[in-house]
């Protein structure tokens, strides 16, 4: 059976700094004490154990996992939690030293209780973590294990990856030609086509609600990062460049106007230039700079398809607003259905997890998702969305995860930056043709996945190769 993907799920709001390895585990944990207390067995636990595995482990630290399992067992929730309550959930209950399970039943909590296997690598998925609960006896009332898949996804071992079954979708479909095919047999656009299966799935008032819910979010993501100054967690105390960078720009962009209107006509000449052309691509880049570093800072993110890649997706659709008149109204349509319909094909072709594929699977997705949705609110046809889509992934094949120090931050900021320039690049590419090329979308989708298969995996999000091990720690 066809799985649908729906949008509401591919872009769910949560916060930083990683989907997979801080959403996934809260979620998990969450679902293995929800489980326990459903068989009405709560009230018996007196001791819990949660094992993380794997990549879960070896970037754990970096990426606020402990805290992440703590705060899911606690029973908080990544879309309406206290991020800073969240990032200081392994501090509070190493001092306090207990927790109160689902916020209602109180355990002793030790340091033992959460442990970190990382040369332990699940053969499902990289991203994998157990949570077991005993009664005073030492019986165990359930071990669960499960698997953080990519995007906040999580799913327990022995169960299919979550999904809306295709007979709720009417329009479901496998791939991109599929996806073309439906397209040219309706008559309308990726965007309307992938709107009718979430009006199918969720109805029309919770559909739209929901998509402009996270677009509310994304867009409140890059206010808040380029208003925030400061540096960032961690030993390499990363400064936050996107309001110092926002406020160059802005000091820019007042003297070209200034020269645009009274200046010579060189100076006139000059000033139309940086006011069309250079700005606008720096402030993109800015823009995607102030959401991944909200998210390096723990704050409340839109994964897009993940959170590693939260800045490109908001970067391009912000960017699209402000210097070429998109709506909001569209891009909380148009916008985020087309990238869902192009994220859906990578999370069920090939991957979304950084640990599984690497970054192209998280950046490479993200700004192939951009450059589709861009083209799609710029006018373009449903074969000009999939060439933008392809030609930004063709670019990004290859592409190793590597934070240093496990952070999210070198080089996954700058990468965020660059990537959305290379989507509003792809969108301009294939604009100027009529949807014709050599490459499709299919081709270029399972080229990713073979290439992350055939990655070594140190490259994949362990922090044991690459830059990780090139930067010195001081």
């Amino acid at each position: 059976m066809t799985d649908h993907v729906s949008a509401l799920d591919l872009f769910s709001i949560g916060i930083g700094p990683s989907s997979s390895h801080t959403v996934g585990p809260m979620r998990a944990a969450r679902r293995s004490v929800e489980a326990v207390r459903d068989a009405g067995r709560l009230a018996d636990v007196v001791r819990v154990q949660a094992v993380l595995y794997g990549s879960l482990a070896a970037t754990g630290l970096g990426h606020g996992t402990p805290s992440a399992v703590l705060a899911g067992l606690a029973g908080m929730d990544p879309e309406t939690c206290d991020p800073h309550v969240v990032s200081s959930m392994q501090e509070s209950v190493e001092r306090g030293g207990g927790l109160r399970l689902l916020g209602a039943h109180q355990v002793a909590f030790g340091a033992g209780d959460l442990r970190m296997a990382p040369l332990t690598r699940m053969p499902r998925h990289p991203n994998a973590m157990s949570v077991e609960l005993f009664d005073a006896a030492g019986e165990s009332l359930g071990r669960d294990v499960w698997f953080s898949i990519g995007g906040g996804f999580v799913v327990r071992d022995g169960d299919d990856e979550h999904a809306v079954p295709a007979a709720e979708a009417p329009f479901a479909f496998t791939d991109a030609d599929d996806l073309l095919r439906l397209c040219d047999v309706e008559g309308v656009g990726v965007a309307e086509l992938a709107w009718r299966n979430e009006v199918a799935v969720h109805g029309a008032e919770a559909a739209a609600a929901g998509l402009r819910s996270r677009w509310d979010a994304m867009e409140a993501c890059v206010d808040a990062g380029l208003a925030t100054a400061g540096v960032l967690p961690g030993w390499m105390k990363v400064p936050r460049r996107a309001r110092q960078i926002a406020e160059m720009l802005g000091e820019q962009e007042a003297r070209a106007t200034a020269f645009a209107i009274g200046g010579s006509a060189v100076d006139q000449g000059r000033a139309s230039s940086l006011l069309t052309s250079d700005l606008p691509a720096q402030w993109l880049q800015a823009y995607a700079m102030a959401v991944n570093e909200e998210n390096a800072g723990g704050g409340r993110v839109v994964t897009a398809p993940t959170n590693g890649a939260a800045g490109i997706i908001p970067a391009v659709g912000y960017y699209a607003m402000r210097f070429h008149g998109v709506s909001r109204e569209e891009l909380a349509h148009d916008y985020l259905l087309t990238a869902a319909a192009i994220g859906s094909l990578y999370k069920r072709n090939a991957s979304i997890s950084g640990a599984e594929a690497g970054c192209q699977g998280e950046v490479g997705s993200a700004a192939s998702m951009a450059a589709g949705a861009l083209t799609a609110v710029l006018g373009g046809t449903p074969r000009q969305v999939e060439n933008a889509a392809e030609i930004a992934m063709e670019h990004h094949l290859g592409l190793t995860c590597d934070p240093v120090g496990g952070f999210v931050q070198v080089p996954c900021i700058e990468r965020n930056a660059i990537a959305s320039g290379t989507a509003v690049a792809a969108t301009r590419m294939a604009l100027l043709g009529d949807g014709s090329h050599v490459v499709s979308l299919d081709a270029v989708i399972e080229t990713m996945r073979q290439t992350g298969r055939d990655m070594k995996d140190s490259y994949k999000e362990t922090s044991r190769a690459g830059l990780a091990v090139n930067v010195i720690e001081c």
